[in-house]
């Protein structure tokens, strides 16, 4: 696959390997490992960083979290987009605007501002952290 797309592969517990390439540009690949996990790999992310209307920033404290597949607390949210509504796609950034992933808000930036720091305000989809986690 060439340098834009998004690569996914699903885990699932028949044994079966396959490879799809949609008109999409994605890339599917099934592997039968039972362990029934869903990984997507995402090659596209610069395109989908340019074109985005809705971002967050991650604080330096929680950008290895992130890359770690986690979720992004309250604590560590730098900004986030103004307007942004709840369960909207958005594209995750380090401070330093280079992009790290992307997501859905769990809640939108009014209820950001009130939430506990221990809240998720971003559920983590993918993210270019496949590289620390091995």
């Amino acid at each position: 696959m060439g340098s834009s797309g998004i690569n996914a592969e699903y885990m699932g517990s028949s044994g079966i390997n396959a490879e799809y390439m949609g008109s999409s540009g994605i890339n599917a690949e099934y592997m039968g490992t039972g362990s029934g996990k869903f990984r997507l790999h995402v090659t596209c992310l610069s395109f989908l960083a340019q074109h985005a209307k809705f971002k967050v920033w991650v604080k330096p404290n929680g950008e290895m979290s992130y890359l770690y597949g986690n979720h992004i607390l309250k604590a560590h949210l730098g900004r986030i987009t103004e307007n942004t509504p709840a369960y909207q796609g958005v594209v995750v950034y380090s401070m330093k605007d280079i992009p790290l992933g992307f997501g859905v808000a769990a809640k939108s930036t009014q209820e950001c501002r009130k939430l506990d720091p221990t809240a998720i305000t971003v559920f983590n989809q993918a993210d270019v952290g496949k590289y620390p986690r091995g």
